[in-house]
């Protein structure tokens, strides 16, 4: 027989943090099969969606496919055309192609000069072109993408979608504050203030859903307030200053992920896109001021 095991909890530097796998309620040698499994979708993901290796799937596109079609993986292909739908329904404000503001400010390797569009320019939208069999086009040299605004929580959902299918009836994946749960138990999530991570904000039930956060970056050796945030607001190029911090729970990591970067930018616009995805959201205002919607009120509720 089996040994059984109350819990196995495991962590490993993975998407440029530390990705923890935590699961319960089956055997010790299942658990550990399962959990190496997840750990395996999650360094797929990084692998394919890194901007920093070159032989990623971004880094390939990155440098051809303004040339000619470049065929990714499957998992690459869904990740974009995830961004194509959200920079539709945004009008704009989720962008992909912001790396050369990235790279201007010096939260990505590598040189440019990161010219502003003109007004006739052809939008993100329209520039970057899903083709059949997994091909992608860019119709314009000047693109460039980063997916770091969403990849950490496509494979966030990728590592629980294993762990599901290898028998698991609990577990929670966080890869660095973007992550999910799911078994009958809700898993207990303290959110820290962005303005002093030190501290403790609030306490969040969490239950087959998601949850993921932004703030702005965080040195205590350099300086004890957080600095500015990598979520570039397209329309100035700019790093987004509205607010601290955002937190937005919703039934997927991915779309967690990628709705806290559009609370960042426009905390007012995105309310719609909140409704449409089922999700919530909870904010810290520049001055420490903490509000939440009403569905996220409902949800601690409940």
């Amino acid at each position: 027989m089996a040994a059984q095991s109350d819990s196995l909890r495991r962590a490993r530097p993975l998407l440029g943090t530390f990705v923890e796998i935590d699961v319960a309620g089956a055997a010790r040698d299942a658990m550990e099969t399962a959990v190496e499994a997840a750990f395996r979708a999650i360094a797929q993901v990084h692998r394919l969606m890194s901007f920093h290796d070159p032989a990623s799937d971004v880094s390939r596109l990155n440098r051809e496919a303004s040339t000619r079609a470049v065929t990714v993986d499957d998992w690459t292909f869904q990740v974009l055309a995830t961004t194509g739908d959200l920079h539709r329904r945004s009008n704009g404000l989720f962008d992909v192609s912001i790396a050369p503001a990235l790279q201007r400010l010096g939260l990505l390797p590598g040189q440019t000069d990161d010219r502003r569009r003109a007004p006739e320019e052809t939008p993100m939208a329209d520039g970057i072109e899903l083709l059949a069999r997994n091909r992608i086009r860019f119709k314009r040299p000047d693109i460039k993408i980063d997916l770091g605004g969403i990849a950490k929580g496509f494979a966030v959902d990728r590592a629980v979608d294993v762990l599901r299918r290898c028998g698991m009836s609990h577990g929670i994946v966080n890869a660095g504050g973007d992550l999910a749960a799911f078994g009958s138990t809700p898993a207990s999530i303290h959110l820290r203030d962005p303005r002093d991570p030190g501290r403790i904000l609030c306490q969040v039930a969490v239950k087959d859903e998601a949850l993921a956060s932004t703030s702005g970056s965080f040195d205590p050796v350099r300086s004890s307030q957080a600095a500015d945030c990598a979520i570039i607001d397209p329309r100035s190029r700019q790093p987004a200053r509205q607010l601290a911090g955002a937190t937005v729970r919703a039934p997927s990591c991915m779309i967690a992920d990628a709705l806290t970067k559009l609370v960042m930018i426009d905390p007012p616009s995105a309310a719609s896109l909140l409704a449409q995805a089922r999700a919530s959201a909870l904010i810290v205002s520049a001055d420490g001021e903490v509000n939440a919607s009403r569905e996220w009120e409902r949800a601690r509720a409940a």
